[in-house]
């Protein structure tokens, strides 16, 4: 393969809004929050930033097409911005523009951007876009939890686990991830949930109960990116840097042929192979410190623990329930509370991910704080089991 971005990339900053139900804030208030945070973070001037790259999806709430909402909001000094969308993984889409930028040496400091209003649409649920003209041939009735329903009932087909068994461990991961984000001031939902609330919540699409869905929220992300040798002559220690990025995106094989059983998500299997290969990465389950992965259901979390190859195929039900990825587990995933504490701001998501790997490797997430964790791995999914794309990044401490 090419040879990689590894260690080519640093993070200067990094910015979050808080997420949840902001009535008080449009778009564009959310996105100075993100923005204010990264630059005082950076420790740079606006006049410095040479490109940025945003990322939204509903754009019909208030945000508008186009890059002029990211740089009116935020009075960007008539630098190239380029906005991107990808379904929910548009927040690394936006990460992989900026960084991709800099590594190519066209630009020695780019930033990535993303913002979602969502509770303005109105709609319990992510709004309903323009479906194309195959779609309704492919799902005429599809919802998210529905395809996500029929991954677990595939996982457990396949893997010969019994509904009581997945059930439970579907409920792990909902309770690890509450009492992870009751700990994040900036998470939307922050209260510890129990395995008992977990399982006799009301059913969305069986076996997916309340507390296995991701709410919806508001939020903006915020990255400024730049080279080592930049950040260094800025005076910045302990450097964070970008080891790999990829992305995978289906081509009709998962919707189209049965060679596929609905069980995984192939896309993932195909991004984590190529981010492990860029970053050097040879065992990931022994390498690899922490994650934040895309939970848009408990179940979705489950299964890509073993497309991240973390787990050994079929064993994820285990390890969720030994606590290998609680927060004190040897890989602690959604250290902040995931989507499922955050909600999901469609083009704020990917980018808020690669925030707590980058508190973590900092030593900056206060009561969330790991102990020593040099590797942070981000997966960010947008669409459904059978038509997706997966974004995976991997980042680290400088030489890592």
């Amino acid at each position: 393969m090419a040879a990689g971005i590894k260690d080519k990339v640093a993070i200067l900053g990094m910015g979050c809004s808080k997420f949840g139900e902001r009535w008080d804030a449009g778009p564009e208030e959310l996105m100075v929050e993100a923005y204010l945070e990264a630059m005082q973070d950076a420790g740079i001037e606006p006049s410095q930033l040479d490109a940025a790259w945003f990322s939204t999806h509903i754009d019909e709430t208030g945000t508008g097409k186009g890059g002029t909402p990211m740089s009116l909001a935020l009075r960007l000094p008539n630098i190239a911005v380029t906005r991107v969308e990808n379904f929910c993984a548009g927040g690394s889409e936006a990460l992989r523009g900026a960084v991709y930028a800099v590594a190519s040496g066209a630009a020695d400091i780019a930033i990535a951007m993303g913002v979602e209003k969502l509770k303005d649409t109105g709609y319990g649920g992510l709004p309903v876009g323009n479906a194309g003209t195959l779609i309704p041939q492919w799902a005429p009735s599809g919802s998210a939890p529905g395809n996500f329903a029929q991954l677990a009932s595939a996982y457990r087909a396949k893997h010969g686990v019994s509904k009581e068994d997945l059930k439970r461990a579907i409920a792990h991961v909902s309770v690890k991830s509450h009492a992870n984000g009751a700990k994040n001031p900036k998470a939307h939902l922050q209260n510890a949930v129990t395995e008992e609330q977990v399982m006799n919540a009301p059913m969305i699409a069986e076996p997916l109960g309340l507390f296995d869905c991701c709410g919806v929220s508001d939020g903006a992300a915020a990255a400024i990116v730049t080279t080592p040798e930049i950040a260094k002559a800025l005076g910045k220690t302990n450097i964070v840097t970008v080891k790999a990025m990829q992305l995978a995106v289906s081509n009709g094989l998962e919707s189209q042929h049965n060679s596929w059983d609905g069980s995984y998500f192939h896309t993932a299997r195909i991004a984590a192979k190529k981010a492990y290969m860029e970053a050097g990465i040879q065992k990931p389950r022994d390498e690899v410190s922490m994650m934040e992965v895309h939970d848009c259901f408990s179940i979705t979390e489950l299964v890509t623990m073993e497309d991240l190859f973390i787990s050994p195929e079929g064993h994820a039900v285990k390890d969720v329930m030994d606590g290998f990825y609680d927060s004190d587990g040897k890989v602690p995933c959604q250290i902040d509370g995931g989507l499922k504490c955050f909600g999901h701001p469609i083009g704020a998501s990917g980018l808020r991910m690669a925030y707590e790997m980058y508190l973590q490797l900092q030593g900056r997430a206060g009561a969330r704080q790991l102990k020593n964790p040099r590797i942070g791995l981000t997966h960010n999914l947008g669409g459904a089991p059978s038509q997706n794309v997966c974004s995976v990044t991997i980042i680290g401490a400088h030489g890592a």
